[in-house]
């Protein structure tokens, strides 16, 4: 028995496919037969195995866990959930030494796809291309494995609500806070969850739909912010939080219905941190704002940039013993009083948990921070064989002509005006820029050099590419 991926599905940090076209019930069942063998062979005999609302989760569930079975692995399946949730799982479950989740994240409704842990760390890059080699190979272990069901829901929602130990429950009983689902998978957790908060509560499309009839999961792009922003004028909220399709990704609005961007949620969460926790490590991404390095470094604290990515952080907060890291894309880990994995619900618990201890609404510290001009991130198509191709052509040029770079990930260059970045995506086809700037003219320049250097490598900033 052997098996071929799609040359597009086996990714950096997950695995990815359109159903149907580019993945199914076999890639899922070889997906489980390769994970359950590495497992096997590294000692661990048992795995969780979660699903988020897409309408093919179900049919991949069912493959993957006889998969696993197949080669010798058990499996307790925990049900469909937010991403977190099958994390939490595989934290707390001390019988189970991996964990995969069936989802297909932000992307469209016809895509799905699997992020996996592997004996407590994230299983990415070489990892998922083992599994390719095995499949090809055949090179799976034989065995009978059995699976199991177990409700975590009720346990994984009351250990987001220790988020607010500590803070008295009467501070916050004035607290009232729009949330939007966006018909995901963290739409039941949420439901739960806000009846065990202080304070009111009011929630938007928390039915899981994988159609995704409201607006497309992705808190990232403010289009899809609409409806929160409508509901926190409409109530009169203090703030609103969105998430997107497997909730490991946070979207928030401040009462005046101002985006907080991932990098600006970081702020607040670092201002919080350092003072329980002072001159920790914060790490955020290569997209992130100076404005938040410099606030880490003001209060004392260490900033890192790091690769964009969220395994590629996970890994880098091990590594460095980080508390608190982030991604723009609303990625947050929490490593200091929890897990460090990256749960969007418990991202929101710790907003209102930081806002009280700061004693400082949501509102009034986003009307604090610094008032940047920056870019969305603007994502362009280019030919997956000349991407990283294009980005050390820059790099070369760069270094020739003495610019202050940062090449982390991609190119991050410092200049009077501010900075610019161009960057390779790991799981598209597309190049990704962003600029940002204490002015307009400022940010003109910057674009006109990101252009600048396209062209001198024969492309430019063409239609804008889609998630």
């Amino acid at each position: 028995m052997t098996h071929k991926f799609h040359s597009t599905t086996l990714r950096e940090y997950d695995i990815r496919g359109i159903i149907g076209e580019t993945l199914g019930a076999e890639d899922a069942r070889a997906i489980g037969r390769g994970f359950a063998t590495l497992l096997r062979r590294a000692g661990g005999t048992k795995v969780a195995v979660g699903y988020d609302g897409r309408v093919s989760s179900t049919m991949l569930e069912e493959a993957l866990v006889e998969g696993l079975n197949a080669s010798g692995v058990d499996v307790v399946r925990v049900g469909m959930g937010p991403t977190p949730m099958l994390y939490y799982a595989e934290a707390s479950m001390e019988d189970v030494q991996g964990g995969i989740q069936i989802t297909g994240s932000h992307n469209p409704a016809n895509y799905n796809g699997f992020k996996m842990v592997f004996m407590g760390r994230p299983f990415f890059g070489a990892d998922i291309q083992k599994l390719g080699e095995m499949a090809a190979a055949g090179d799976w272990a034989e065995g009978k494995g059995v699976h199991e069901r177990r409700e975590i829901l009720t346990a994984y929602v009351d250990r987001i609500v220790e988020g607010l130990d500590g803070i008295s429950r009467e501070s916050l009983s004035g607290l009232r806070i729009g949330w939007d689902a966006g018909n995901g998978a963290a739409g039941p957790a949420l439901e739960l969850l806000v009846k065990k908060l202080p304070g009111e509560h009011f929630c938007l499309f928390t039915e899981v739909d994988g159609n995704f009839p409201n607006h497309h999961p992705d808190p990232t792009e403010e289009k899809n912010l609409a409806d929160l922003k409508a509901l926190v004028a409409a109530k009169n909220l203090h703030f609103g939080v969105a998430f997107d399709g497997d909730g490991d990704r946070i979207g928030a609005v401040d009462g005046q219905g101002r985006v907080v961007w991932g990098d600006q949620l970081l702020m607040i969460y670092a201002e919080d941190l350092l003072r329980m926790v002072p001159g920790s490590t914060i790490i955020a991404d290569v997209k992130a704002s100076s404005a938040l390095f410099d606030k880490v470094s003001a209060l004392g604290g260490k900033p890192l940039m790091w690769k964009t990515g969220h395994s590629l952080i996970k890994s880098k907060m091990k590594e460095t013993h980080s508390p608190l890291a982030g991604e723009m894309s609303g990625h947050v880990f929490f490593a200091h009083d929890y897990y460090g994995y990256d749960d969007a619900l418990y991202a929101a618990v710790r907003l209102i948990a930081a806002s009280a201890r700061l004693g400082k609404s949501v509102t009034q510290l986003r009307g604090e921070m610094p008032a940047m001009i920056n870019t969305p991130e603007l994502r362009f198509q280019v030919d997956e064989s000349r991407k990283f191709a294009v980005i050390d052509e820059v790099k070369a040029r760069l270094s020739a002509s003495g610019a202050d770079v940062n090449a982390t990930d991609g190119v991050r260059v410092n200049t009077a005006d501010g900075w610019w970045l161009l960057r390779a995506s790991n799981t598209q086809d597309v190049l990704v820029a962003r600029a940002e700037s204490l002015s307009e003219a400022g940010l003109e320049r910057l674009m006109e050099q990101i252009d600048g250097q396209l062209a001198a490598s024969g492309l430019e900033r063409g239609e804008q590419a889609g998630h």
